[in-house]
């Protein structure tokens, strides 16, 4: 108890220092030292202050990573995927699924908040300390690779969604680009977090879209509480969909993100209630609208309408009859807005990841100068994925589908580090995983496992699924 005391001590007085300007001479303070001291002696302040206010502003200074990363993995594919889920299939079975894909993403990012908080490292820079520098480069280039995939999709949805206005293809994606510039303009982590979270909170657009479609309540309570049969059996599509909505909710990118933004956020093991509390609301409002989705396109399927080629400017013109025009068009800038989200967060897992595998300054609080590295990885990734989306003829619904499916196929290697992590004790010390939150985790690894090896088996042996699905 003495030394927390003595370590409390010793921190408040190096932040009034640092605060101060003034350090001995073996200190080197940096502006991203002074800007995290900053943040750091507000939440200090906070804590010695009574009262429900206070207890209010403490939450509001450390939620964000948590929020940030849920939402943000509400993106464009993964609205399509629910866009398409509703559509093709209906609420019977997929309302309570998606639930519990939420549920699993709430177990995996809960490890990533203690793991953050116990080390003040981001997640490859672990990897790529305890298990050497082969496995840290191979976790860099392979979460780069996918997340360059995934901002691809980000733009589709961006420049479907603003399709929907009449804006041609080139003029949305390159004003995406130009905002994904200006939302690092600030450097300040606490800056850019409460702009991107601010916008991410569109993404609950979706809730009034679906309650414009007059959806029939008591289907709905009764698809949540009497868990329907897949429609059809299992087939090809409904693996392929029911992959996709688990990749819409846990994939590697996530895992990154809320750990390195919790480090650079300067989080301790003091915040990591307040980091699960985070994380949880952020599945909430991601569920929600993720639900409101499936349920705003229902109609399509309850109408026996084709959705297979539908882009997000088509659903929203396709749900026109059903939601009407104030409908189509919050549905058309939702999409929007959660593909200009998620290519910020996502860009910026990939900055992080890079900066803390090649030992180069990582955060935002730097400036450009002195961060150019991150700064470029994360503006030159964008980039090549905008120009991407520009070639005429790419098949968007389709690519936004596989990349959901290959997200959730390399999940697992990347649970199995995080798994490693948070049970090392020299790492973790009293925070290590206990047995319950051990089989939560391994069970979300059996599950995901089970859903690659049915795509496995779908692709393979298609006449096998019949088989599987007892017809």
């Amino acid at each position: 108890m003495n030394e927390k005391k003595t370590a409390s001590k010793a921190q408040a007085g190096l932040l009034f220092n640092v605060l101060n300007g003034s350090s001995n001479g073996d200190v080197v303070v940096t502006h991203e030292d002074i800007d995290r001291a900053h943040d750091r002696e507000r939440v200090l302040t906070t804590r010695t202050q009574r009262g429900l206010w206070s207890r209010t502003r403490l939450l509001w200074l450390l939620i964000g990573p948590g929020i940030l990363v849920m939402l943000g993995e509400n993106d464009g594919p993964s609205m399509l995927s629910y866009a398409a889920t509703g559509a093709r299939f209906g609420i019977g079975f997929f309302l309570p699924f998606v639930v519990l894909t939420f549920l699993m993403a709430c177990v995996v990012q809960e490890m990533t908040v203690r793991l953050g908080a116990a080390t003040h490292r981001g997640h490859a820079e672990l990897i790529f300390d305890r298990f050497g520098p082969f496995w840290g480069w191979f976790s860099m280039i392979d979460l780069m690779l996918g997340n360059f995939l995934t901002l691809v999709t980000e733009f589709i949805a961006i420049r479907a969604g603003l399709g929907f206005f009449g804006i041609p293809p080139w003029i949305a994606v390159l004003a995406a680009w130009i905002v994904l510039c200006a939302a690092l303009m600030s450097h300040r982590y606490w800056t850019w977090e409460r702009v991107t979270l601010f916008a991410a909170m569109f993404n609950l657009i979706f809730v009034p879209v679906a309650l414009l479609s007059h959806p029939h309540w008591g289907s709905i309570g009764h698809a949540m509480f009497a868990w329907k049969p897949l429609p059809g059996g299992i087939t090809q599509d409904t693996v392929l969909i029911l992959l996709a909505d688990i990749g819409a909710t846990v994939t590697p990118w996530m895992l990154f993100f809320q750990q390195s933004a919790i480090a650079d956020k300067g989080l301790t093991t003091r915040d990591i209630r307040f980091g699960r509390f985070d994380t949880v609301l952020g599945a909430a409002f991601a569920a929600l609208a993720a639900l409101g989705t499936i349920v705003a396109t229902a109609p399509l399927f309850a109408h026996g309408m084709s959705a297979g080629n539908f882009e997000a400017a088509e659903f929203a013109q396709a749900l026109q009859p059903f939601v009407g025009r104030l409908g189509s068009t919050l549905f058309a800038l939702g999409m929007f807005e959660a593909g200009m989200v998620a290519a910020i967060t996502i860009s910026t897992s990939s900055a992080y990841a890079f900066g803390e595998v090649a030992h180069r300054p990582h955060s935002l609080n730097l400036p450009f100068r002195q961060g150019k590295s991150f700064y470029l990885v994360l503006l030159l990734e964008a980039g090549a994925a905008a120009a991407l989306v520009l070639i005429p003829g790419i098949p968007l619904v389709y690519i936004v589908l596989v990349v959901n499916v290959i997200a959730v196929l390399a999940m697992p290697p990347a649970l199995l580090f995080l798994y490693m992590l948070v049970n090392d004790r020299e790492l973790m010390g009293e925070l290590v995983s206990p047995l319950w939150a051990n089989i939560l985790a391994l069970g979300v690894v059996m599950v995901l496992i089970a859903a690659g090896v049915l795509f496995g088996v779908s692709v393979i042996a298609p006449h096998a699924l019949a088989f599987l699905g007892g017809t």
